[in-house]
């Protein structure tokens, strides 16, 4: 029976996403659709399934592996400090400088949602409705942050500045009441550890990092299909961090979502990512939702007068604690999004449930308003991402256009600023030769700058773009200034380097880096082969209507799909595709994966849509 129930729930987890993407279902995140149908095959329904000890202990699993990769999900460059002074454009146009970082207003909502779940604990103290005030304060103070990473991969706003501060916001709505459930089981509970114990957890995660911290370095060059080690290092972590979690008297979801964070700093490969994305939510997460749904028995809880009395006051106090974050989102992002952001934050269900567990274990809460508290919840799951997928559009900053900075201005980077200008970015050029000034400053923009020093262009936020193209000529100023500008954060960089000496080694340290190297007689050795070996590659080089494209593949919607299946392929003409730094002739059947870099031929104008669509990271 229990191996029927088990393949009840992965029929449903099958059908689930196929269903709503036949009939279109949009406005709800499948692991809402999950919990729902978990309820009608359930007991509440038609009793189709019943949770065996198999079937909770992979439910169990289900919910630490999706807090494990809850805590991979944080973006901690978020974190980093940057610079705080305004170059003289940005005093010009502070208007559309955004003054608030993601952390801090996810700060300053979370706050506001502490201070409303004390004062409605209290409310329902004082009414004699719920007696014990640092449980009512902890549920309140929940948001589901499984939930809200679906929805917000969804809608792909993981990468911008809006998801990133609901996503912030959802980590401390998991990690405060975490911390503050074990609180509450050490000092309410019979069987718990002594709390400077929990210290043992931050310990084990800072000797963990420490051990691992070069394992991504070497890891590429002794890992095999067969072996797998980087999944089998995050499975290690998380049995690790789990264990000590339990030994100390804390929660496993604690020690799970430490061990995402863990993981997370190593700075793993994308690649890791992708498929540890894929175990969880292809199988063990899943479960864990469906089954949720199954241990709602909906025709036992409503029997109870008291329930169906608490369970919308219940539901308004779970919403009322996060109102308080509208006026903070308002600060940085427009009112409807304030509002969606607002209501997503309001979805609670994975730590009401790991609460509740608890409460009951401890025997500080009835049957009664474990079950109001938990279809509450349940309500929130339904209601919150309806209003957040009503409300939600786009924001002006994320249809900014990319940042390129030229550092050098001379005749190998004006013309291809030029033609940069035409498209999706924003060029800024700088030099500090005044001849060169004068000849360029008319035709693109260029500031005229003293020194090159990589504390002035830091100074003068040269350092502070999406792209930035050293095309000095000085081959070993180019070199120090892209090892600052690497230091610094700069995303990409693409360094011109022409030095006679063949044993200078300071390319190869650039490559080792990430840093993008090219130099001008290659460069046109290259294409006068080209030219020879392929004759027509004078002909689309001079083509206006098309032109060559590279693009990283960073939408999980184009992922694990053949090109043929492509909605654009009839579109473009995909020529090569670099897998880790090695190159595969495609064909029609070749399997698009995430982080590919795709070269392609098409269309100027629908090229750069398609290429967005691409490199749009959800």
């Amino acid at each position: 029976m229990d191996q029927v129930s088990l393949v009840i729930i992965l029929l449903a987890a099958l059908l689930i996403p196929l269903i709503m993407a036949k009939f279109k279902i949009n406005s709800l995140p499948t692991a809402v659709m999950e919990i729902i149908v978990g309820i009608v095959i359930g007991p509440s329904v038609f009793n189709f399934v019943n949770t065996s000890d198999l079937i909770s202990q992979l439910s169990t699993i289900g919910v630490i592996v999706l807090l494990f990769l809850s805590g991979l999900e944080i973006d901690f460059s978020l974190f980093k400090k940057r610079r705080t002074a305004l170059t003289p454009l940005e005093q010009k146009n502070a208007v559309n400088t955004p003054k608030y970082s993601p952390v801090r207003l996810s700060v300053y909502a979370y706050s506001t949602i502490i201070v409303l779940s004390l004062l409605l604990a209290a409310a329902f103290k004082v009414s004699g409705l719920f007696s014990d005030f640092w449980l009512a304060a902890i549920l309140f103070g929940t948001i589901s942050l499984g939930i809200v990473i679906a929805a917000l991969k969804e809608q792909e706003l993981l990468s911008k500045a809006f998801g990133q501060t609901i996503l912030l916001i959802s980590v401390f709505g998991e990690l405060v009441p975490m911390m503050g459930l074990t609180l509450y089981a050490s000092v309410y509970g019979s069987n718990s550890q002594s709390l400077w114990l929990l210290l043992l957890i931050l310990a084990v995660a800072a000797l963990l990092l420490l051990r691992f911290k070069p394992f991504f370095r070497f890891y590429q060059n002794i890992n095999k299909s067969t072996t797998q080690l980087d999944i089998r290092l995050a499975f290690f972590l998380i049995v690790t961090m789990v264990t000590v979690a339990e030994s100390v008297g804390a929660e496993n979801i604690l020690g799970a979502f430490v061990a995402g964070i863990v993981l997370k700093l190593l700075n793993p490969s994308e690649t890791t990512c992708e498929r540890l994305d894929a175990i969880g939510y292809g199988f063990f997460i899943p479960i864990f939702f469906i089954t949720t749904g199954v241990d709602l028995n909906l025709r036992t809880l409503l029997t109870s007068g008291k329930t169906l009395l608490l369970i919308p006051l219940f539901f308004l106090a779970y919403m009322v604690a996060k109102i308080g974050g509208y006026w903070v989102l308002k600060l940085r992002f427009k009112q409807a999004n304030a509002l969606a952001g607002t209501a997503l934050t309001a979805t609670t269900m994975t730590m009401v449930l790991a609460v509740l567990r608890v409460a009951k274990s401890m025997k500080t809460i009835t049957s009664d308003q474990s079950g109001a508290f938990l279809l509450a919840a349940l309500l929130t799951c339904v209601i919150s991402p309806l209003i957040f997928n009503k409300f939600y559009s786009a924001e002006k900053e994320d249809l900014v256009k990319t940042a390129v900075h030229f550092i050098g201005a001379n005749l190998s980077t004006v013309p291809v600023a030029q033609q940069l200008r035409k498209g999706w970015y924003d060029v800024s050029m700088y030099t500090n030769h005044p001849e060169n000034y004068q000849t360029y400053h008319a035709q693109v923009p260029v500031t005229l700058m003293e020194n090159f020093t990589a504390q002035d262009l830091q100074d003068h936020g040269v350092f502070d773009t999406d792209i930035l193209v050293l095309g000095h000529i000085d081959a070993e100023r180019n070199y120090e200034l892209a090892k600052a500008a690497k230091a610094y954060g700069v995303r990409r960089i693409i360094v011109r380097f022409e030095d006679r000496n063949v044993l200078n080694e300071h390319e190869d340290e650039l490559r080792e880096l990430g840093v993008e190297v090219y130099n001008t007689p290659e460069a046109n050795i290259t294409l006068l082969r080209a030219l020879i070996e392929s004759p027509s590659t004078l002909l689309l080089l001079n083509d206006t209507e098309n032109s060559i494209y590279e693009v990283r593949v960073l939408n999980h919607l184009y992922t694990d799909v053949q090109i043929k299946n492509l909605q654009f392929a009839q579109d473009i003409t995909i020529s090569q595709v670099i897998r880790n730094r090695k190159l595969i002739a495609p064909n029609g059947n070749t399997t698009i994966m995430y982080g590919d870099r795709l070269i392609f031929t098409g269309n100027k104008q629908t090229a750069a849509q398609i290429r967005q669509a691409l490199a749009t990271a959800n």
